[in-house]
């Protein structure tokens, strides 16, 4: 089959388009090289042989209808991520990502492209599931300044304000998007359900968890807190923690990423047509941001992480998944450890 990737020049389109060349499709990427993922002068990417490129933005109509010509499905992974430095970003990402995403899905329908795998996250959760002693599950609300100025950062139950047991969110969970990035990436995948309902396709959103490995980005909006703290180090600074270092995820190598959208596209004629089924890539364990800081810095020999009590209203305290839908529906096993993975990153 011919894929189109769009977004395949960046850090885990990259690996997808590998993954997919090597499982024997043939792959056509279409990616803007935007500056704040590629840097101000960027160079056409190293491709594969017989990767075809094309340097366009999935804004673009006339480029993508071109790009879609052949093309039996389409895993879309061009998009802007990161907070943002504040509000005034919001046209920003919402043309990147949501538009870009009705352009790509409308010209997908003009074509009778059947098939979409969508790049989703874990922050369309807000925060990740939580139990408390008397009420069970509940969804505390955003975390008030106030709060974390003093230092509490764990949120309490919103009816009786007892301390909460985090625990695994599933796909079930209520989605509750805490910033703009978030609501994009929620958008998209409303956009995709809708495209499969209109036009019969078949559709999956992976909703990824914090993924890092080779090709991260660096020092960018762009870079995740791995990369962020790989950075300092090899600046010979200490990671900066922000609040307690006690903030619990899930951290996915990217490679086990790359392998979930081929075994994705695999499982898609199992789809019924005219859906659209999310996904959790995760691999079920959660370790804490101070933990990844504490391994990188003793992988390297590097100064302690140093834990600052800062915060950003935008994040949220806890979000880790629950991997048993993928691991049911797919022969999809994440197989690079925690423990294995980070200390490669130097």
């Amino acid at each position: 089959m011919l894929i189109l990737v769009t977004g395949g020049a960046g850090f885990i389109g990259s690996h997808i388009v590998t993954a997919l060349h090597a499982a024997g499709h043939r792959v056509r990427v279409l990616d803007a090289l935007l500056p704040a993922a590629h840097g101000t002068d960027p160079a056409p990417p190293a491709l594969p042989d017989g990767v075809e490129w094309r340097h366009a933005d999935v804004r673009d109509r006339a480029a993508v209808d071109e790009a879609l010509a052949g093309v039996g499905a389409v895993c879309h992974q061009a998009a802007m991520v990161g907070l943002g430095k504040d509000f005034a970003d919001a046209p920003h990402y919402t043309s990147c990502n949501v538009h870009g995403t009705a352009v790509l899905l409308a010209a997908m329908a003009a074509a009778g492209v059947p098939s979409l795998l969508l790049a989703g996250s874990m922050v369309v959760y807000g925060e990740g599931r939580y139990d408390c002693a008397r009420h069970g599950v509940v969804r505390p609300g955003p975390r008030l300044a106030a709060d974390l100025d003093a230092g509490r950062f764990e949120p309490p139950c919103p009816r009786c304000g007892r301390p909460l047991t985090p625990g695994l969110v599933d796909e079930d969970a209520p989605t509750d998007p805490r910033n703009v990035y978030a609501t994009t990436k929620l958008a998209q995948e409303h956009l995709a359900a809708a495209w499969a309902r209109d036009t019969g396709g078949r559709a999956i959103a992976l909703r990824y968890h914090n993924v890092y490995g080779p090709g991260m980005p660096r020092d960018t909006p762009y870079a995740g807190v791995a990369a962020l703290f790989r950075s300092a180090l090899a600046r010979g600074q200490a990671p900066t923690v922000y609040e307690d270092g006690g903030q619990r995820r899930d951290f996915i190598h990217v490679t086990d990423v790359a392998a979930a959208n081929v075994a994705a596209l695999d499982a898609l004629p199992d789809i019924a047509p005219g859906t659209m089924r999310p996904y959790n890539v995760a691999t079920g364990a959660a370790h804490t941001v101070g933990e990844l800081a504490t391994l990188l810095a003793a992988a390297c020999g590097g100064p302690a992480p140093r834990i600052t009590g800062a915060y950003r209203l935008g994040d949220v305290r806890h979000i880790t998944a629950s991997a048993a839908r993928i691991h049911t529906d797919f022969p999809w096993t994440p197989l690079t450890p925690f423990h294995t993975g980070i200390p490669l990153l130097l």
